[in-house]
């Protein structure tokens, strides 16, 4: 992670020299966990976190990326970044966190939530989050963030119940211990046990953004994530 947040940066700062000056526009894609837990829904208003040291090899590392381009703005660019939603879904996700979990589910024999799985994740149809790209880049305000989620606040409860109605696996809780979480969720832990609500007010309001496509759970519902046999 630390190696391609670093070589990213060499490109958006050589995008930035190449347009400053002009009011282009440069778009980036960002993270919904970029602006870290605040015990209430994310806006675009929240910027990304600083990064130090310490969090060498972790997510947290790309957050130099968005601020990077974020800062172009200062420098006459018309930059934004569009945080993109924890689950970005369609009929062409194939390595998404939806298959993921799928692909683990169906290892492990029942579908896992940590705790009581009422921590919130959002999602967003990637072709909604296409059109988004394409506003940000068309009329949207230098230096801002936008949020890429249409369901804001969905319980992985939720989400692993529907896994498990299409997969016909139990959905079964994963107590939060040190040994059991990691066990089943893996590399997956540290996100899976967050929570990630937010809001996409500023984004519809300016940029005229309206999701159209299905949500999450109607997605889920629609059978291309579980291909017969």
């Amino acid at each position: 992670m630390d190696a391609v947040a670093a070589a990213e940066l060499l490109i958006m700062l050589a995008y930035g020299e190449a347009l400053a000056g002009t009011g282009k526009p440069l778009v980036t894609a960002g993270s919904m966990g970029s602006p870290g837990n605040l015990e209430r829904p994310a806006t675009e208003e929240d910027p990304a976190l600083p990064v130090g040291e310490e969090h060498k090899g972790t997510l947290r590392v790309r957050n130099v990326v968005e601020r990077a381009v974020v800062d172009l703005a200062g420098q006459g660019v018309r930059s934004s970044v569009v945080r993109i939603a924890n689950i970005a879904h369609s009929t062409t996700d194939r390595a998404g966190f939806l298959p993921t979990l799928i692909a683990l589910a169906e290892e492990k024999g029942f579908v896992g939530y940590h705790g009581d799985g009422a921590n919130l994740w959002n999602a967003v149809h990637i072709r909604d989050a296409a059109t988004l790209f394409r506003l940000a880049l068309e009329k949207g305000p230098a230096g801002k963030y936008w949020h890429a989620v249409e369901d804001g606040g969905i319980t992985f409860r939720d989400i692993a119940e529907a896994i498990a109605g299409r997969l016909g696996l139990p959905a079964v809780s994963v107590p939060d211990d040190a040994l059991m979480t990691p066990g089943y969720f893996g590399f997956l832990t540290n996100i899976v046990t967050q929570s990630y609500p937010a809001s996409n007010l500023i984004t519809r309001r300016t940029l005229g953004w309206e999701p159209a496509r299905p949500g999450l759970l109607a997605d889920l519902d629609n059978g291309h994530y579980f291909p017969a046999g």
